[in-house]
């Protein structure tokens, strides 16, 4: 058991409940169909990736090399993918409009989510 990680994905999944019930409730009225689909699509990968990392604390091989870089993998995925979602779905309301950087900083957030899947392969040729 990793209590880093549990704490991480502890704190993960608090902000999950709480960006998916204030979409649901405080912006529903504020955003557009497409934008709040996009706040919903970031909501999603943010709590699988928040299980996948409580996932990866469990493991007996979580304080090893591939199992902490899952978890940072999963981590900096929740924070770039589904954060520049978040950004994005509600740049009219926040009044920026300067976002264009964001684009790329999506998929690089997803690569990241693929690269934590790969390391969980890693973890498991390796295990006992």
């Amino acid at each position: 058991m990793n209590k880093r990680v549990i704490i991480i994905a502890s704190v993960f999944g608090i902000l999950a409940v709480i960006l998916g019930a204030f979409g649901a409730h405080a912006l529903k009225s504020l955003l557009d169909p497409a934008g709040l689909e996009v706040w919903k699509t970031a909501v999603s990968y943010h709590f699988y990736h928040t299980l996948a990392l409580l996932f990866v604390s469990i493991l007996p091989a979580s304080n090893s090399r591939a199992g902490n870089l899952a978890a940072w993998f999963f981590s900096l995925g929740i924070l770039l993918f589904s954060g520049s979602l978040y950004l994005i779905s509600t740049k009219e309301i926040l009044n920026i409009t300067q976002l264009s950087v964001l684009g790329p900083i999506t998929p690089i957030g997803g690569l990241f989510f693929i690269l934590g899947w790969f390391s969980l392969i890693f973890v498991a040729i390796k295990g006992k």
